[in-house]
């Protein structure tokens, strides 16, 4: 099964978990910023930001079933389908990317690294990139695993869920790799609860576009 037929099959029964810090998003967005949330399933995370005020958001997703599912549970939300990774907007034009869960379903590094390109692309000076995503474990259940698909993938953190998701947790050292374009604001280690019931090592990341 291809990843793109896996979050269409399950676009009407995952609820997803990570959470929206809105006041942290306060701090440095004005109400009528753009919002752009990638990645954005079924609209949970713009609905949040709808009810605090912020309407000018877009959600992109390549799963035209998480789409559908959103336009019917939030018919007041702009969410669209995206391709190839890519942001159909003009450069230097969003106050703030989101990405919650995203890197977890993308499981090379060429792939990541592109989409972050694309972000920067995107963002205006000083716009603001959000990250929330899962890191590493080092319990038995998830060392198993890493180790059982490291072959398959090449990536120690890759893994195959039962019903056909490739996700991946990442290392710490390689995450700031990959946001390097980006100033830091801030990059907190927190515990999430998975979209399966399960507890994982994960991380906010807030960056900011030099310029």
């Amino acid at each position: 099964m291809n990843q793109k037929t896996y979050w269409n099959s399950a676009s009407e029964t995952k609820e997803f978990t990570t959470l929206l810090d809105i006041n942290t998003l306060k701090e440095h967005l004005k109400p009528e910023a753009l919002i752009i949330d990638y990645g954005c399933g079924y609209g949970r995370t713009l609905d949040s930001l709808w009810q605090q005020g912020y309407k000018n958001t877009i959600g992109y997703d390549f799963s035209e079933g998480m789409i559908q599912r959103g336009k019917k549970t939030f018919p007041h939300l702009n969410l669209r389908v995206s391709k190839n990774n890519k942001i159909p907007l003009e450069s230097n034009s969003a106050d703030m990317v989101i990405l919650f869960a995203v890197l977890t379903c993308i499981i090379d590094d060429k792939t990541q690294t592109s989409l972050i390109n694309e972000i920067e692309r995107v963002l205006k000076p000083g716009g603001i990139l959000y990250i929330n995503d899962f890191l590493l474990n080092t319990d038995e259940r998830n060392k198993k695993r890493y180790n059982a698909f490291y072959n398959k993938y090449g990536t120690y953190g890759v893994f195959e869920l039962p019903e056909g998701a490739v996700l991946r947790h990442h290392d710490k050292s390689y995450i700031e790799k990959l946001t390097k374009p980006f100033q830091t604001e801030s990059s907190t280690a927190i515990t999430f609860k998975t979209m399966n019931g399960h507890h994982s090592n994960g991380f906010v990341y807030l960056g900011k576009k030099l310029g």
